[in-house]
């Protein structure tokens, strides 16, 4: 039966995430679950969350009722030392039958104690679409579906929406509910839809820390929140906007980016250009660089302390943003 070990790296999500459904239909298939409907025990851990002594205990013990079982463990960036690597590695040259293991990274590269025990076809790094992927990619995704859909509504999507594929697919079914068939979606239409399906998004509460208004933006951070928002996707639509404020911030440095230079970074609506613009007059390079660093370390807390304290946590973390 199939067992073994993977390292799925890099920033593209949705192509991530299809690698490790495929994983997952094959394992229950083998262990019998396609006939019997059952899938395979799944359990998901966070580096730096949880113990790497429990996530061994979890991964070596047997169990007595699963045919089959996939452990993930995400953030395994976060396996820094060599007798953490180890133990982990360990378990990884070491799964019994019917046990998946899959390490889960946004970055490129891990600890050389991990990368090096898997077989070189198990380990896959994801890189984000290039911009005229990402264009295709789009235009097909809408065809097939029966919609058309112009240039500048592609542009609009790609500056509105983080971009990998699983963000990418989700809001674009969701706009679908709007378009119409007849004539291909403009910009306007995309913009407008867009809108309308999320009143407030993490996208308008960038626009609020980009102008410097702490009152709104944590209005609109609690709005958010009470609509079931996780934190962890706001901070991932807050850690793309910041990214995309480092590369406007290195273009400015050169004097006002023009429209052409703009839109090879994504920037290509007024409105986004406003953001980036007022972003801009409050944000450097070195602050950009000190925001990413904050939403990644209040990724990792809101992870490890759960619904209780999510509110509050988020809180801070806009404070400190809204302070750089």
């Amino acid at each position: 039966m199939m067992a073994g070990a993977y390292i799925f790296l890099g920033p593209e999500t949705g192509k991530k995430q299809d690698a490790i459904a495929e994983i997952r239909k094959k394992l229950a298939t083998e262990s019998g679950g396609a006939v019997d409907g059952s899938p395979p025990e799944e359990t998901v851990f966070y580096a730096g969350e949880t113990p790497l002594v429990e996530i061994a205990n979890a991964v070596q013990n047997h169990s007595l009722f699963a045919q089959s079982r996939l452990f993930m463990v995400k953030n395994a960036e976060q396996i820094k030392k060599k007798e953490d690597a180890g133990l982990i590695a360990s378990c990884m040259r070491e799964l019994e039958s019917g046990t998946v293991l899959i390490l889960v990274s946004d970055e490129f590269k891990l600890a050389a104690g991990l990368d090096d025990c898997v077989p070189k076809e198990n380990r896959k790094v994801f890189y984000e679409l290039f911009e005229s992927e990402k264009n295709e990619w789009l235009r097909s995704f809408f065809t097939r579906a029966g919609y058309r859909i112009d240039s500048d509504g592609i542009d609009v999507i790609l500056e509105m929406v983080e971009n990998n594929t699983d963000a990418l697919r989700r809001e674009c079914s969701r706009l679908m509910l709007f378009l119409p068939k007849d004539r291909p979606a403009t910009a306007a239409d995309i913009e407008k839809w867009l809108s309308h399906n999320r009143e407030e998004s993490a996208f308008t509460l960038f626009s609020r820390i980009a102008a410097g208004d702490a009152s709104k933006a944590v209005e609109s951070l609690h709005t958010l929140l009470a609509a079931k928002e996780s934190a962890q996707a706001i901070l991932a639509s807050l850690a793309w906007c910041f990214r995309k404020l480092r590369g406007y911030l290195a273009l400015a440095r050169n004097g006002e980016p023009n429209n052409f230079e703009l839109k090879k970074i994504g920037i290509s609506s007024p409105k986004a250009r406003d953001d980036y613009t007022a972003a801009s007059r409050r944000y450097n390079i070195a602050a950009a660089d000190a925001c990413l660093a904050l939403t990644a370390e209040y990724d990792l807390l809101t992870r490890a302390s759960g619904a209780a304290l999510e509110a509050v946590l988020m809180d801070v973390y806009l404070l400190k943003i809204m302070s750089k």
